[in-house]
């Protein structure tokens, strides 16, 4: 065999296995972001790629609490988004006319009922409530989750609702995890000005790095160029890239109050985050840190200092 065929067949088994190296990462980018960024109910098959042990745990833990709900004057509502889907809200309505609102906005792969028990404090404190189901989630329509970047849209879209039903209407809007997110996505956005102030619970300094740090203490060893791929895939398919949903980008635009809180301890959006999104905010703004939380238990860590340190917000942004 010449010196010529020989690097001939060299340049193509090199191409060949390009080729297979290329298939074989879109491939398993696609079934990643399936798992990750579509609608599922594989939650077992998702924990491969993302350690949702502490939100299991906040789930658990609130919904062994004795439900409120049902003794309260509640409704199923449906708005249109931005992009033409039917999202669910429940909505609590105080039984006086009281014009406090507050938009409860649940965490990934979530629903509005996880939200229950965070919204008894605001309606024992004269608030209507809405509880949304984040597009991809429980009874709202849509095949990928937003990650909180389509889902600020949404959230313009439930402040409107709210004007539309009370004309003297103040709000504030509250999340967690990647509801908490969201919102501080939404204070990006030109807000009307009855929209008061924006409490935070643990979110995450963009969704590109959120993923790039869950994939990098994940127990698969997944190659780290494998997020750009997804990132390119979700914006085909969800006409938004990972990288879009940059909630510190976002907050550089905020003028609205907000409250940063987060776990002293989380594992699952690392604190290290809240003090980024702290520092990049242009809006008036206070930081907690709840020392011995993990992801959103802070609530349950200390109960008392949580919500005095919400109300005591409220009342120098929001009821003067």
């Amino acid at each position: 065999m010449n010196l010529k065929k020989i690097k001939k067949n060299f340049l193509f088994f090199n191409l060949l296995a390009i080729l297979g190296i290329t298939v074989w990462s879109i491939k398993n980018a696609f079934e990643i972001y399936k798992l990750v960024l579509m609608r599922t109910n594989n939650r077992e098959k998702l924990s491969d790629f993302l350690d949702l042990s502490s939100e299991r745990k906040i789930i658990s833990q609130y919904k062994n609490k004795k439900t409120w709900l049902n003794k309260k004057n509640y409704k199923n509502i449906y708005i249109k988004s931005f992009d033409g889907l039917r999202l669910y809200g429940l909505v609590i309505n105080q039984e006086k006319n009281f014009d406090n609102w507050v938009i409860v906005v649940h965490g990934y792969n979530g629903c509005c009922l996880d939200m229950i028990d965070f919204s008894k404090n605001f309606y024992k404190n004269d608030f209507n409530i809405i509880l949304p189901d984040c597009r991809g989630h429980g009874k709202s329509q849509g095949s990928y989750i937003g990650m909180g970047w389509h889902d600020r849209l949404d959230i313009v879209k439930w402040i409107e609702y709210i004007n539309k039903e009370n004309s003297n209407s103040k709000i504030v809007l509250y999340g967690l995890s990647m509801g908490a997110a969201t919102i501080l996505m939404s204070s990006g956005e030109k807000l009307p000005n009855n929209v008061k102030c924006i409490i935070e619970d643990c979110a995450y300094n963009s969704a590109f790095e959120e993923f790039r740090y869950q994939l990098n203490i994940s127990q698969k060893k997944i190659p780290k160029y494998m997020l750009n791929i997804v990132n390119f895939i979700c914006a085909i398919h969800a006409k938004y890239k990972l990288s879009d949903a940059c909630v510190i980008d976002q907050i550089k635009k905020s003028k609205t109050p907000t409250l940063f809180i987060h776990g002293g301890r989380d594992k699952f959006v690392p604190t290290r985050m809240v003090f980024e999104l702290y520092k990049n905010a242009s809006c008036p703004k206070d930081i907690i840190i709840i020392p011995n939380a993990g992801h959103g238990t802070s609530a349950l860590i200390n109960e008392k200092k949580y919500w005095s340190t919400i109300f005591s917000f409220l009342e120098k942004y929001f009821y003067n």
